[in-house]
């Protein structure tokens, strides 16, 4: 695949993420910190924010796919995207979990690699990780002043 058949998947991936209500789950979920795969689960179940959860989740996922392979240049994906990462953050202290709660080891196996793979991945993790924390405890601060 060429940079610019990439480049031209990577902008209707973008296309997506602007469609109004994978917008507002996209709002939502960057408040959603699970710290268990159960409340994942309960979450994930939930009626009303259920779908945010499996929408971002998987649209992520799905795209990591079209990387892995092949279908999206990895180092242009990686330059044009940042969500992506955070996702996997938020989930990989619990990924382990999930996979043995849904029997299927390989879920979320491409976001994982693309991620990973990427150039200092797994420091780009923890410093995410750690990004999330601060966020959180300011908002928290923030909220009981």
């Amino acid at each position: 695949m060429s940079k610019a058949e990439s480049a031209e998947l990577i902008l209707k991936l973008y296309d997506l993420r602007r469609e109004p209500v994978m917008r507002k789950a996209r709002d939502w979920m960057f408040n959603f910190n699970p710290k268990t795969a159960e409340e994942y689960m309960a979450t994930m179940m939930d009626p009303e924010v259920g779908a945010y959860v499996r929408m971002v989740v998987s649209y992520w996922d799905m795209a990591a796919a079209m990387v892995v392979e092949g279908a999206i240049d990895a180092d242009l994906f990686n330059k044009t995207n940042g969500e992506h990462t955070i996702i996997y953050a938020k989930l990989e202290p619990i990924l382990a979990d999930l996979r043995a709660i849904w029997q299927r080891p390989e879920a979320l196996s491409s976001l994982e690699k693309v991620v990973l793979d990427a150039p200092g991945g797994a420091e780009m993790v923890k410093q995410t990780q750690e990004w999330l924390k601060n966020i959180q405890e300011q908002m928290a601060a923030a909220q009981s002043s």
